[in-house]
């Protein structure tokens, strides 16, 4: 799960890392109100979307000269005529794709005079099954672009859950930066209420971009000028405050609908659904889907205890994809058995109507019940043997229909 930039940086306050004042706003004139409550007199204007690359985005109705989702405001007024422009539009960055994130929540900062900007995230390690901070002096870019040009200018450090987060892993991440006394000692601290939330929270994915040297009357600051922060979904249970944070509107409908039914859904730009029991299986049989010359609409993965009602919903949010020119069922029954999965098929395809073609490939506990149960239901399945037999023949309906 995903929260705002503004929610993002209200949580990690909490934990004692630095961050400019800021007021969320759901409206123009409370975007006003929330600047007339800053210092001033530069404000900054976000777009609250859940996506990044926001400054350099474009608005679809404002045209491509106009500015993007980030925006600096020496006045009032200034404020009030961003704020017009973003909310209600249509932000299309990098990570949004040509749809865009309709605009619907704005966050109004203090402007702070930056010095220097850093990238800093704490993220899973999957290979090392640690917690791993990433830093770079390159803040402000794409990191996957300093990634691919420059990946020199990248510091990978893994953190030992045996003793959690040390001083030594500081000091490190001040060096990668280029930074020291008082600033390093700066960054130990910001280091440390990320490592803190990230723990605390039961987080995937925490990103600083950027992380900035900020000149104050006091001397120069470290603040976070940018946040986003993930958290582990299966985790959610422990965390009730931050459920409450969920923007549905940010979420694919589809995948809401999935949530509902504990169903692993993610919505893909290929033509043919799958439904299958287990997320290995799953990623082969979308492999397999792209090695016969098509590409699947969907990842959607329905467990390995899943019941009637639950395969009935599976199917009908496949369905509801107007991209879906085909689906494949492919399905290794172990507590999963193979007749509860067919009847959830006969049952949803009679109740959509179904108009596409459909390939269904069983194995497992009660595979035999499961095949009969498919062959008696008078419907246009196609049996498949096995998983390669299976792809082929999605493959060869899909293009046949077409």
């Amino acid at each position: 799960m995903n929260i705002h930039e503004y929610q993002a940086k209200e949580l990690l306050a909490k934990f004692g890392v630095a961050v400019p004042k800021g007021i969320a706003a759901m409206s123009v004139d409370e975007a006003v109100e929330a600047a007339k409550q800053l210092p001033g007199p530069l404000y900054v204007v976000k777009a609250q979307i859940h996506a990044g690359g926001r400054g350099k985005g474009k608005f679809k109705e404002l045209g491509p000269d106009a500015k993007g989702g980030v925006r600096l405001a020496k006045s009032l007024d200034e404020v009030r005529a961003h704020a017009t422009d973003m909310l209600g539009n249509t932000l299309v960055t990098i990570q949004t794709g040509d749809a865009g994130k309709q605009v619907q929540r704005l966050y109004i900062t203090d402007g702070v005079d930056i010095g220097k900007e850093f990238y800093l995230a704490l993220l899973v390690d999957r290979a090392s099954s640690r917690i791993a901070i990433v830093a770079s002096t390159e803040g402000g870019m794409d990191i996957e672009t300093v990634a691919h040009d420059t990946p020199e200018k990248i510091t990978t450090i893994t953190i030992d859950p045996a003793t959690g987060l040390m001083p030594h892993h500081g000091r490190s991440v001040a060096k990668a930066l280029g930074l020291s006394g008082d600033l390093a000692k700066q960054a130990q601290s910001v280091l440390k209420g990320l490592y803190d939330t990230f723990v605390a929270t039961d987080a995937s994915q925490i990103e600083i971009n950027p992380l900035a040297v900020c000149p104050t009357a006091d001397g120069d600051k470290l603040f976070v000028l940018d946040a986003k922060v993930g958290f582990d979904s299966n985790a959610l249970f422990r965390h009730k405050d931050l459920v409450e944070l969920r923007d549905l509107t940010e979420e694919d409908p589809a995948e809401i609908e999935a949530s509902k039914y504990d169903l692993a859904y993610i919505k893909l730009d290929g033509n043919i659904g799958c439904m299958v029991n287990g997320a290995g299986l799953a990623m082969a049989t979308m492999d397999i889907i792209k090695l016969n010359g098509e590409f699947p609409a969907n990842f959607l993965d329905v467990g390995g205890g899943a019941n009637k009602e639950k395969v009935t919903a599976a199917f009908k949010i496949i369905l509801k994809d107007p991209a879906v020119k085909g689906i494949l069922v492919n399905i290794f029954g172990g507590i999963m058995k193979c007749d509860i999965i067919a009847d959830g098929i006969v049952a949803a395809a009679k109740e959509v109507n179904l108009s596409v073609p459909l390939v269904v490939r069983l194995e497992g506990t009660n595979v035999q019940q499961g095949k009969d149960i498919l062959a008696n239901s008078g419907l246009p399945i196609v049996p498949a043997n096995d998983l390669g037999d299976a792809a082929k023949k999605i493959v060869a309906e899909v293009r046949k229909a077409a």
